[in-house]
């Protein structure tokens, strides 16, 4: 599919769970604020319920730090809310957006539910076409860990499996990107979905040859914490022919530091503040 705005940049602006600085994360709103600011990637975590939908969400329970009770009252204990032991029914009724998020303080508080993935798609693709008027790449990640496995996720193969089908209902794969820290999920989609881009997550400390021994391939894109990065990584990860997007970087001074370092992407929980650096697409003139 040919972009609808073309003039693109080289740097890849993804908005960390759509724009968690701003908007309840990983909602719609948090999506659509992230396109109106030129991102070129929405970045987004999945999980599964027991009834097979794939729900955006970063923890596979309803964490009391952003969702309410269904009768607005606190969550207690929240992993006794694990999303693959409820229905999507179960899960929509809880707010995920009205609560003030502490940890960030310009963010708006909105009355929302975890979406489906769908229908984060759905809602995208229409903004796209109505109003922001350029394609951007979705970048996935499938939230799983070997002590998740049948507890709080099946096993890598369904999960991925079920993410597979759900995208190929909806987009092309060109433009999708999964990542995972969870390296199992990364070799089974370089095995049974080649032609898919993979990104591997990583915070921990080991070297870069460590982690791609322990990947045992090179993936397309390495998406280290962004503190663990410097020049010299840099220059070796493109050396091997790697693109470098690090995460969540925050802060002006730190987005210049990087770009200047030669980074082919940033993922940021402030998208805005990227535009306002001029780092974004800009928008066509009729839609500024």
């Amino acid at each position: 599919m040919t972009p609808l705005f073309s003039n693109a940049q080289k740097l890849d602006i993804q908005g960390h769970r759509g724009a968690r600085g701003m908007m309840p994360e990983n909602t719609i709103p948090a999506f659509k604020y992230a396109l109106d600011q030129g991102v070129t990637t929405l970045e987004l975590d999945v999980v599964i319920t027991k009834d097979k939908r794939v729900v955006v969400s970063h923890e596979p329970w309803m964490s009391s730090d952003i969702c309410l009770m269904p009768d607005n009252s606190k969550i207690k204990n929240e992993k006794k809310y694990n999303i693959y032991e409820m229905t999507y029914a179960e899960v929509e009724a809880f707010d995920c957006g009205g609560l003030n998020n502490t940890r960030f303080p310009e963010q708006q508080s909105i009355s929302v539910s975890k979406p489906l993935l769908s229908d984060v798609i759905k809602e995208v693709e229409k903004h796209i076409k109505s109003y922001t008027r350029y394609e951007v790449d979705y970048n996935i990640e499938i939230k799983s860990t070997e002590e998740g496995d049948d507890k709080f996720h099946p096993s890598v193969e369904e999960f991925s499996d079920l993410v597979y089908a759900l995208i190929n209902q909806y987009l092309p794969m060109e433009r999708i990107v999964i990542q995972s820290f969870d390296f199992r999920v990364l070799k089974y989609w370089h095995k049974k979905y080649p032609k898919v881009r993979l990104a591997a997550l990583v915070e921990n400390t080991k070297s870069i040859e460590t982690n791609l021994a322990n990947i045992g391939f090179i993936p397309q894109i390495y998406s280290p914490y962004y503190k663990l990065l410097s020049k010299k990584t840099v220059k070796e990860l493109h050396d091997k022919k790697i693109k470098v997007i690090p995460w969540t970087v925050n802060e002006e001074k730190e987005m210049q530091e990087l770009v200047n370092w030669g980074v082919d992407g940033i993922i940021t929980d402030y998208p805005n503040m990227a535009k306002q650096l001029g780092l974004t697409l800009p928008l066509p003139d009729n839609k500024k």
